[in-house]
């Protein structure tokens, strides 16, 4: 029996595709950068939007959608930089109305005070990683269940920017090793520029695992 077929827009080196891959699902990805290490099953460099932007395509050649446009409009962490009036791009909204044009099951991910409805939040403890990274999904079948709240019981780490932020060093009493960042994200094959852009594979996977019985009922 094949697998069904997700499309992941602004994929990066592939976070949230290997978690849909263990969900269950065949997975393209498409990005601006070239992705050497991109871990899925078939990958196009291009512009996410112009790569889908015939929905009725889209909807011929995939069961679902995933995408991830750019945070850094709404991340503290590039806070200082939009003061300095640095401008980032704001592509949640057109995303979103692609991905209802398709009229496939999608996930829209970003950062928490995205505007984006937060149907799912998830954070590292949440799903048994060693990680403070909260990460809000919303879903085509505006998804809904009871979590835990944060529950961070001692100092882990937290995947930041290109850099280790002195609030992390500080928590942590030292800076983090490529290995440490690795193992808390659940990522073994990117560097710290590509871990910075990701998803946690186990987010996607719960999350997946949701989309995959959205995607079954509507077959």
């Amino acid at each position: 029996m094949s697998k069904p077929r997700l499309l992941d827009l602004f994929c990066g080196a592939g976070g949230a595709t290997r978690g849909y891959q263990l969900a269950g699902f065949h997975v393209t990805g498409v990005d601006l950068k070239p992705q050497p290490r991109y871990c899925g099953d078939d990958f196009h460099q291009a512009d996410a939007l112009e790569f889908a932007s015939d929905p009725g395509l889209i909807a011929r050649c995939f069961d679902a959608v995933h995408a991830s446009p750019p945070c850094q409009a709404y991340t503290q962490a590039a806070l200082t930089w939009r003061r300095r009036g640095k401008e980032y791009p704001r592509l949640i909204e057109p995303t979103r109305e692609l991905l209802r044009a398709t009229g496939l099951p999608w996930v829209l991910e970003n950062v928490p005070d995205a505007p984006i409805r937060a149907d799912y939040i998830l954070c590292g403890c949440m799903v048994d990683l060693e990680l403070r990274r909260e990460r809000w999904f919303e879903t085509s079948w505006r998804g809904f269940e009871m979590s835990h709240p944060h529950r961070h019981t001692h100092p882990v780490v937290s995947v930041v920017g290109h850099g280790t932020p002195s609030w992390v060093r500080e928590r942590l009493g030292r800076n983090p090793t490529i290995a440490e960042y690795r193992a808390a994200m659940g990522i073994d094959w990117m560097n710290r520029n590509e871990l910075s852009e990701a998803i946690p594979p186990a987010y996607t996977e719960f999350i997946g695992s949701r989309l995959l019985s959205v995607v079954e009922q509507a077959a």
